[in-house]
Order: structure tokens, then sequence, then C-alpha cells
């Protein structure tokens, strides 16, 4: 994502950002201007755009990246942007700013059922209804369940698929539809 982008959604200016982020004028404007590139930039200085912003780290420089961050990592994120955000304002910026389809076009499926069953969820939760603009991707169904490391790791350490059987059976309905186990989320640090 451009910085630029986000300072005409936010309504912010490069003076406000960084006044907000605590990152000097000049390193706002050189990233602004093209002349310092986010990816070369700090952990430091991302991550207090990343917070001034709103959204994640990876968010800011995903487009950069010549890798794909761990699935676990991705829930996470959201997980905490909900968390950081509440429930409407995360919908709206999601929808607004059309994640779900980003992820299906660049056929990071998991991720994009991920967030088209968050903001279902979320949407069931409170009392809105569905958006009915991804109807073709809510036809698609991954085909093996897709659980948390923590449930695999605990189903190997036990040597049983009992975890991952009551993982499955307690799955929030929204995400379960894609066969992605999901239990939780809200209750993340």
């Amino acid at each position: 994502m451009e910085i630029n982008d986000l300072l005409r959604e936010s309504g912010l200016t490069k003076y406000k950002l960084s006044k907000i982020s605590g990152i000097p004028y000049a390193t706002v404007s050189d990233i602004c201007l093209g002349k310092a590139k986010i990816e070369n930039c700090s952990v430091d200085t991302v991550y207090k755009l990343a917070k001034a912003f709103n959204v994640t780290m990876e968010y800011l420089v995903e487009d950069r990246l010549k890798y794909r961050p761990a699935f676990d990592t991705f829930k996470s994120n959201v997980c905490h942007m909900v968390k950081n955000m509440g429930d409407l304002d995360f919908i709206i910026d999601t929808l607004g700013n059309d994640r779900i389809r980003y992820y299906f076009d660049k056929k990071w499926y998991l991720e994009s059922l991920y967030l088209l069953a968050m903001v279902d969820y979320l949407s069931r939760e409170n009392g809105l209804p569905l958006c009915y603009e991804y109807n073709d991707i809510r036809a698609m169904r991954l085909q093996k369940p897709v659980y948390p490391g923590s449930i695999i790791v605990k189903s190997v350490v036990l040597n049983s698929d009992l975890p991952l059987k009551e993982s499955y059976e307690k799955a929030i309905p929204e995400f379960k539809k894609f066969n992605i186990v999901e239990n939780e989320i809200r209750n993340v640090c």
C-alpha cells in the first residue's frame, strides 16, 4: 500500500502524520516522494506508520515483499486489527479497501477466505446484512481443513486426532464454511 493513498484515505497531511507517528517530517516526506523506500525503512519506522494508520506492518509493505507471510501471522494481524479498530470500523475498512478481492486476485485464497469469513462473522455478531459483492468467493471452499498451528502441535504432541476433531466441531460457522478452523478471534494479546 502506498503511503500517499493512506494519507488521502485518512485525511491526514504529511505534517500531521509526522506528529502522530513521531517520525521526523523529512522522513515522512522522503517516503511520500519516493526518495526513501518503505521496505528499506527501519522496523521502528514501519511500526510507527502502521500504528498511525491503524493497519498492520505487513499491510504497508506487502506489495513489496518477495515472500508470503505465514498464515498464522496473517490471522494474528487480522485479529489485532479487529481488536484495535473495533468490529464496525474493521468491516468498513476491509470492504472499503477491497482487501478480500485483492487477496483473491493474488491467488492468496486462504487469506481472502479468512477475511471474508471474518467480515461475515462480525456482520452476524453486529446484526448487519452480508455484503453480497463477494458471493462468487463465498461459493469457494478449501479442499482440506486449515487448523491453527497450536492445534496441529497439540495433536502431534498427544499423538491423537482428538484436538483436531474437537477444534473442528467448535469452529465458528462462518470460518468453518470455508474449511478454516477458527475458534477465537477476540482473545489476542
